[in-house]
């Protein structure tokens, strides 16, 4: 498996045997300690009865020996006890070993065994204790059966995690599959659309090529008439050049009379100018609440006689109360602060007035919608 690691595999066939060599030779020593220290507290039994010799150290020895290895279930299930007492001079106290003839003939009085059952405790005894775990029994099958056990559990939890890994590796897998089939689905589409669109533009290309190959035949067919038009359109500037020679000697003309005429001009100049003034004095005089620009009076005096009577009505509205003028918007000049006011007046006629901080109205300029740039301009020039 892909998500499996070999390594786990080898170490599930390999520890399980490893730890039952260890575990025995481990439980072989525990139970060695433990076991030699028991047979040591059992061994001699009742002291009593050796002192007053009825029971030799050799028997007592035997059979409480006998009586311990007999009460151990480990040693009917596979474990190897092998107990040997010894005295200090290297005799077998046990197991009992068959004595001469004559010993085993002849009884020793009691005194007699009491007293070498002293020398020998005396003396003292040495315990020797070997145990073996025998394979093949109960207690070593169970211990290999624990370990491989163990590892089949181990085994099956990696197993379990690489098979859930598989599967959402399939089921991505899957899902990337899905996308890209749509994605090339998306693709022979827009191929389609491709397609399409460039025969399209072939036959466009074509076209095109077709329209430019007559446009060349039809220039080359035109290229005389072209010849022609240039050699009238020089013989049309030439004609131009005359009558522009003709028209700067009129304007030369004009100019000279113009210059007779000046001093006309200057003496109706100054009829005008004596016309504004009385305006003006006939203005302040009629309307004592409002002020009135010099501009306002020229304005006024180049409106027609049906504009006047109603930029004068509007000039009488202001001087009685301003509140009661309809004003159109309001006009803000460009280099202060202050605020004009445009009304409206015989639909083409405009009037710009402001107020002063004491509300006395000033008339600005009065003028047409033709005169509308011009008054503009002068009240940002204020």
């Amino acid at each position: 498996m892909r998500f499996f690691p070999f390594k786990i595999l080898i170490l599930c066939l390999l520890l399980p045997p490893v730890l039952y060599v260890f575990s025995v030779q481990y439980l072989e020593q525990r139970l060695k300690v433990t076991y030699l220290e028991e047979v040591k507290d059992v061994y001699i039994g009742d002291t009593p009865s050796l002192f007053d010799g009825t029971v030799s150290i050799k028997d007592a020895v035997d059979k409480n020996i006998t009586r311990y290895l007999q009460s151990k279930w480990p040693l009917k299930w596979g474990l190897k006890l092998n107990v040997v007492v010894t005295t200090r001079q290297g005799k077998i106290l046990f197991p009992a070993i068959f004595g001469s003839p004559r010993e085993s003939l002849t009884s020793q009085a009691p005194m007699q065994v009491a007293s070498e059952n002293y020398r020998l405790l005396n003396e003292g005894l040495i315990v020797h204790i070997n145990i073996e775990l025998e394979h093949g029994k109960p207690i070593s099958i169970l211990i290999l059966f624990t370990y491989i056990g163990l590892a089949l559990l181990f085994m099956y939890f990696f197993t379990r995690r690489a098979i859930k890994h598989t599967k959402k590796a399939e089921i991505e897998k899957t899902k990337m599959i899905d996308r890209l089939l749509e994605r090339e689905n998306r693709s022979t589409e827009v191929l389609k659309t491709l397609g399409m669109k460039r025969v399209e533009l072939k036959n466009r290309y074509n076209e095109i090529k077709k329209e430019l190959e007559d446009e060349i035949t039809k220039a080359s067919r035109n290229e005389d008439g072209m010849i022609e038009e240039i050699v009238a359109l020089e013989e049309e500037i030439n004609r131009n050049i005359d009558l522009q020679q003709e028209q700067q000697k009129e304007i030369n003309d004009l100019k000279g009379e113009i210059q007779k005429s000046g001093k006309d001009g200057a003496k109706g100049q100054e009829k005008t100018l004596k016309g504004a003034a009385s305006v003006k004095r006939r203005l302040n005089t009629l309307y004592k609440n409002i002020l009135i620009n010099k501009k306002a009076v020229s304005g006024f005096i180049n409106l027609p006689e049906d504009m006047k009577i109603k930029c004068e009505e509007v000039i009488h509205q202001l001087n009685e109360n301003s509140d009661y003028v309809m004003v159109k918007r309001k006009v803000f000049s460009k280099k202060s602060r202050e605020t004009v006011l445009e009304v409206l007046f015989a639909y083409k006629g405009r009037l710009y007035f402001r107020k002063s901080k004491d509300q006395h109205v000033e008339i600005l300029t009065i003028g047409t919608k033709n005169t509308q740039l011009k008054d503009l301009d002068f009240i940002d020039r204020l």
